[in-house]
């Protein structure tokens, strides 16, 4: 009889185990939840911008915290130096000529991303996401390529350039159509005059806002592209004259608030780690509009080229207990990396169709022996190869382009002269040595120019080059609205 209960005694330990270890195996594990992502895509803004890249005369201290609490990436590249291809290439993960996109899409032309692209948006839609976008599209105005046909859930912002109309000073004559907000894909109220567009920033923010607190028990992808700085300016009665730097450093201002803002609502809905924030540029600042510009932060011409000036943007990223803090990094990356890094971050699927992009998780993570981006393609115009890039070496090539350079900027609002037909010489740089482009280095390295020649080669081969006149073998067809 001892004996008999001492056996249940000893064996009752083991059975319980068995049994945990069985609901274990067998019952479903609570999934991990997904992060959000909340994709800031600001429009113009200078390299030398904010007050962690050297920016005096007003303060983006929610910006700059976005920098201290994540990784700010030093060698970023936007995919080309212009709103709509910028666009394309951070929602595509392409470059922008391969999916057929370049310049600036204005509302008459009957263009956009082709809606069988697949972007972000529908990416991480698929894997259940709520996506919403509040800012400026710039994809195709007319409703066939609005955001609710390529993945977002919610729209609200202008279809395009708030320059894109007729109080604009330098387009009274463009005979552009009243410029309104679009409310999924209807148009909603007319920005009728600079006191309208000074309600952009804070009814941006308003609308992200209401996203994240509609949404806080759903994984999402938030993407506000805030049309300021790009001209005309206008800041809010909040914000207007209370910076030294005039309207540009009140817009600024706003724009570091409008962060603040959105981030203090992940932190109030518990969001604030378990959310992914990047915060980049469309391109470099349109510098013939003087006072009324940003700063390339020391960086060759701006806005327009492709220069450092034009395609090197402020970039960061945050991810509490993820991505480390306070860590700067230099390695070479592009706004088209964004899409496969994001999708491997979240478990999404990439596109079918072949991308440019190249992950930069373990970067991301902080292993710092990583070098995800060897190279990269400086396209621009339509499709004109003007230089190439292997590590800190770039040989530029002969083009017709635009300069700044020995030109009267604006002031006020209107812009100054920027030939776009200035000839742009052969030329080889070294960007660690040399960050401003000014020390050609050609005759020196032969051995140099062969290694980036062959680069370019492959790239004309594949993507074409109007300086060539080279067809290229793997760019998909342009959006186009069909009559």
């Amino acid at each position: 009889m001892f004996f008999s209960k001492k056996i249940k005694i000893i064996l009752f330990p083991f059975v319980a185990l068995s049994f945990a270890a069985f609901l274990v195996a067998f019952i479903p594990k609570q999934a991990v939840k997904k992060p959000n992502v909340v994709l800031f895509f600001i429009d113009d803004l200078g390299y030398g911008d904010l007050t962690v890249t050297g920016a005096l005369g007003y303060k983006t201290p929610n910006i700059d915290k976005l920098a201290a609490e994540g990784t700010r990436f030093t060698n970023f590249l936007a995919a080309q130096a212009v709103c709509s291809a910028s666009r394309a290439a951070l929602l595509t993960g392409c470059y922008p000529n391969r999916v057929g996109v370049y310049g600036a899409f204005g509302p008459k032309q009957g263009l956009g991303l082709n809606p069988k692209e697949e972007t972000i948006a529908e990416l991480l839609k698929a894997n259940g996401y709520a996506t919403g976008i509040f800012g400026k599209w710039h994809l195709g105005s007319d409703s066939i390529f609005l955001p609710l046909k390529q993945g977002f859930d919610e729209y609200y912002g202008v279809p395009y350039s708030h320059d894109m109309w007729p109080l604009h000073p330098w387009q009274k004559q463009a005979q552009y159509p009243p410029l309104h907000w679009i409310d999924g894909n209807k148009p909603a109220k007319e920005i009728k005059d600079l006191s309208d567009a000074s309600e952009l920033t804070p009814t941006i923010t308003a609308k992200a806002v209401s996203f994240i607190k509609r949404n806080k028990k759903n994984p999402f992808f938030l993407y506000v592209p805030h049309p300021m700085p790009h001209v005309p300016l206008a800041a809010s009665a909040n914000f207007k004259g209370k910076s030294e730097r005039g309207i540009f450093g009140d817009v600024l201002t706003e724009l570091d608030w409008s962060v603040g803002q959105i981030m203090k609502e992940l932190k109030a809905q518990g969001l604030d780690d378990n959310t992914i924030v990047i915060f980049t540029s469309d391109n470099g600042p349109w510098l013939n509009y003087g006072d009324h510009a940003g700063s390339s932060g020391g960086f060759r011409e701006g806005k327009g080229t492709s220069y450092e000036g034009g395609q090197r943007v402020a970039a960061m990223i945050r991810w509490p207990g993820v991505v480390p803090a306070g860590r700067v990094s230099n390695r070479l990356l592009s706004n088209i990396d964004i899409l496969p890094t994001l999708a491997k971050l979240t478990g999404s699927k990439l596109p079918k169709e072949q991308i440019d992009g190249i992950d930069f998780v373990d970067l991301l993570k902080g292993d710092d022996t990583r070098k995800p981006r060897e190279n990269f393609l400086y396209y621009y115009r339509k499709n004109s190869l003007e230089a190439v890039r292997k590590d800190d070496w770039k040989l530029v090539f002969s083009h017709p382009g635009r300069t700044y350079e020995g030109q009267v900027p604006g002031k006020d609002g209107q812009p100054g002269p920027a030939p776009e037909d200035h000839a742009i010489p052969l030329a080889l740089y070294n960007l660690e040595r040399d960050p401003g482009e000014r020390y050609d280095v050609y005759a020196q390295y032969p051995e140099i120019v062969a290694q980036l020649e062959k680069i370019a080669e492959a790239a004309r081969e594949d993507l074409g080059d109007d300086l060539q006149q080279r067809t290229g073998k793997h760019v998909r067809p342009l959006g186009k609205v069909t009559k």
